[in-house]
């Protein structure tokens, strides 16, 4: 299948690409190396080094005799994407570019701008794309269980089915986004949705929860290709986060009580939903939704158990609540559907002290490239 990867360069996005490749399929990334720039804005990197894009590519092409094609470019450009588009000829179109960090949304006006116009109009023109020059390609986008917040109800697949005044519809789930990044894949959501119902496009909205892991079979094969891991207080994820902050020494912070609970899953199960995805498409004019996550946890349930790990490995840190940056229910309902893509064949990969561990020990290999002042919140949701 020929497959375009947008956002191919990312933490999710450039193991999604190599797994792909592996799996035979002829694999395109599209990427404009923002996230490499937002490192440089932000005076942030990632705990392990990473190489260029095209000493990735090629260093995959040595190591498993793939070509990976790579287009660097921008989405919100419409020429460049119809180019691509034209030359690749895509069946399956996978949409992880797009800025992804709630905080850096937050940080002000213009961030806020700049995430919405982005992925917003980004993936506007990718639905236009898609009707213009390959109207049977299934679009797989990466959306967030974030949208949803946290309801006093269970949390189901994209749509709800409502009884009001003795008439009943199934309706699409009602969202309750916690930041302008979160408000962004909510209009995506829409976009998406609408353009299913009036242009028949097959869409599939992953809304994912939050990725930790750092290796996937195909980046552990050569150093050069390996993945990136965040740990600020930007785009650090809680658990890598977490990881982290105990690998130098540092208290690993919960914001607020830390009774927020999430759903995670695991780097390597993000790569196997979208194949599954790819493999098992939307029908002509169906908008479907897959709530992609495999468990879910508490974020101080979280922090105890890096540090138990921690402790195991020789390392003294403590647990520390500090001020919630985030306006958000710290103690809440939380039970969210996961059935589709487990029906459609994914057996999880489950949080671990083994894979606390394995991330934890990257980390400590790498330690001295941890900025410390980095690893605490230095944005406000107020």
């Amino acid at each position: 299948m020929r497959i375009i990867v947008a956002g191919g360069d990312g933490f999710c996005g450039w193991p999604t690409a190599l797994y792909l490749s592996k799996q035979g399929h002829d694999v395109t990334i599209v990427d404009n190396l923002a996230r490499r720039k937002i490192d440089d804005e932000l005076h942030s990197n990632s705990v392990t080094p990473i190489a260029s894009l095209e000493d990735r590519v090629a260093k995959w092409k040595e190591v498993s005799g793939k070509e990976i094609k790579t287009f660097i470019g921008d989405l919100n450009h419409y020429d460049f994407l119809s180019e691509v588009f034209r030359q690749v000829e895509p069946q399956a179109f996978v949409h992880f570019a797009e800025q992804r960090s709630a905080p850096y949304s937050m940080i002000d006006r213009e961030h806020a701008v700049y995430t919405q116009t982005n992925n917003v109009m980004g993936n506007l023109n990718v639905l236009y794309a898609i009707k213009e020059f390959a109207p049977e390609c299934h679009l797989i986008k990466l959306g967030t269980m974030g949208e949803y917040g946290t309801p006093n109800i269970d949390i189901e697949e994209g749509y709800i089915e409502i009884e009001h005044k003795g008439r009943k519809d199934v309706l699409p789930y009602p969202k309750q986004p916690g930041s302008f990044y979160h408000l962004s894949k909510v209009h995506d959501s829409h976009n998406i949705m609408f353009a299913c119902k009036i242009w028949g496009i097959r869409a599939t909205d992953l809304n994912q929860g939050i990725v930790y892991g750092l290796h996937t079979e195909e980046t552990k094969l050569d150093p050069v290709l390996a993945n990136r891991v965040d740990y600020d207080g930007v785009f650090g994820t809680a658990l890598n986060r977490f990881i982290n902050q105990a690998a130098i020494g540092h208290n690993i912070t919960v914001y607020g009580s830390g009774g927020q609970t999430r759903a995670f899953l695991n780097i390597e199960d993000t790569v196997r939903c979208v194949e599954i995805a790819a493999e098992n498409p939307a029908d002509k004019g169906e908008f479907r939704v897959f709530n992609q996550f495999t468990e879910w946890f508490s974020v101080q349930e979280l922090a105890e158990r890096v540090q138990k790990v921690a402790k195991e490995e020789g390392l003294e840190t403590q647990v520390k609540q500090i001020e919630n940056p985030r306006i958000e229910n710290e103690d809440h309902y939380y039970n969210a559907v996961n059935t589709k893509l487990r029906d459609l064949g994914l057996e999880p990969h489950l949080l671990t002290d083994d894979v606390i561990r394995d991330i934890l020990r990257t980390a400590l290999e790498h330690k001295d490239r941890i900025i410390v002042e980095n690893v605490l919140p230095s944005i406000t949701w107020k």
